[in-house]
């Protein structure tokens, strides 16, 4: 029997995995998929990573980001800048093997190509069948993205919302000058509830959209749509998009829904612990999965009597910054026309967001910032609608 099992080996099982054993204790990583595997990822990673992983990874980096060219539907472009890294962008599959080594080298026993199918919770352990065998531990970590196989299995009833995103890489001998070095475009006009990016990597462009599921029935439309009216990618020929769930935090009636039971824990996407802003989910993978590691190892070692530690050290760190960003992503993109003007007259406010992006600022501090502009900028909304449904009013009782 193994200490602990963690499904799943992207970002944050192989954290998790590095971690638990780096405390001693005995370690079983399982992944669905040959390492290293693709994955469809736009592969940016905020600059405030630098703040949980050893610099080891820099490396693989294949783009540092200084600034972001923002548009809405194809037009109305700005750009702001920052003279210090906003973002690294990495493509997963070296990236995640490359955590994957470290959690390897650290004693954890890897077993690669082998799917779990179920995971059952008893009195004195956990057993975890997968296509070829199973295996049995005394704590499971479900680190098996969006739809994980461990969360289904034994957090019966927890769901979150989702952005369905799709995405297409295509080979580039260069750069689009459009573009320019250290620099991704951003559209908030092209997708309903959502955005629209293209990332610069080493020989290629992450090209993709994602948007809130069920707001957009085709986002298929939404993708071509970008693809062909995005000025960056005019003469390249972009491929199909491959799609993927991104599992947004759900608000508060998911934090009331615990993320530890008895003898297992959700990590990273399996716990919907994404940004709402962005859909950023690594830079909360690595932190969820570092807070699942300290509970299981004190708990393992007789210091807590069971895991409810990492659901209250998520409730006190994680879900706050969260709440703010709901807030904030609510506004843009729901008025994201009006947003795109408000930040093209402010680019000031981005150069604040750029600070939660390096690790200087969180979102609570950001807001408190910019509080006294977002209400008068809302304020002033609230006024410009109601003139004008007023003026619409008038208009029809003339006629």
């Amino acid at each position: 029997m193994y200490d602990a099992i963690v499904v799943g080996l992207g970002p944050a099982g192989a954290v998790t995995a590095a971690e638990l054993a780096r405390a001693g204790l005995s370690v079983l990583g399982l992944e669905w998929k040959a390492v290293p595997r693709y994955k469809v990822c736009g592969g940016g990673l905020s600059a405030r990573i630098d703040r949980l992983l050893e610099p080891d990874f820099h490396p693989l980096i294949e783009d540092t980001i200084h600034a972001v060219r923002f548009r809405f539907a194809g037009t109305e472009s700005f750009e702001v800048v920052s003279r210090e890294p906003i973002a690294f962008m990495v493509m997963r599959d070296r990236f995640d093997a490359h955590l994957v080594r470290k959690a390897e080298a650290r004693g954890v026993r890897i077993l690669d190509n082998e799917r779990v199918v179920s995971v059952s919770e008893g009195a004195d352990g956990v057993a975890v069948t997968t296509a070829r065998g199973w295996y049995r531990a005394r704590i499971v970590v479900g680190a098996d993205g969006a739809n994980s196989v461990v969360a289904r299995s034994l957090f019966a009833g927890r769901r979150g919302r989702l952005w369905g995103a799709l995405e297409g890489e295509v080979a580039v001998p260069r750069i689009p000058s459009s573009l320019g070095a250290g620099a991704i475009a951003l559209d908030i006009g092209v997708v309903p509830w959502g955005y629209a990016w293209v990332f610069p990597k080493e020989g290629r462009l992450s090209v993709g959209v994602a948007g809130l599921h069920g707001r957009e029935r085709n986002p298929k439309g939404c993708y071509d749509r970008f693809v062909q009216g995005e000025p960056t990618l005019t003469g390249i020929e972009v491929p199909r998009g491959l799609g993927h769930p991104i599992p947004l935090y759900g608000g508060r009636p998911a934090e009331r829904m615990p993320l530890a039971t008895k003898r297992a824990v959700l990590v990273g996407d399996a716990a919907h612990l994404v940004d709402p802003v962005l859909g950023e989910g690594i830079y909360y993978a690595i932190l969820s999965g570092r807070m699942a590691a300290v509970s299981i190892v004190d708990h393992l070692h007789g210091l807590t009597p069971d895991l409810t530690a990492y659901d209250a050290e998520v409730a006190r760190e994680i879900y706050p910054e969260f709440r703010v960003a709901a807030r904030m992503a609510w506004a843009v993109y729901t008025f994201p026309r009006i947003m795109h003007q408000a930040l093209r007259r402010g680019p000031e406010v981005v150069r604040l967001y750029y600070d939660v992006l390096k690790g200087r600022e969180t979102y609570q501090s950001f807001f408190a910032k910019i509080r006294g502009k977002a209400e008068a900028f809302f304020a002033r909304l609230v006024r410009e609608k109601a003139a004008s449904v007023f003026s619409r009013g008038c208009s029809g009782r003339s006629r």
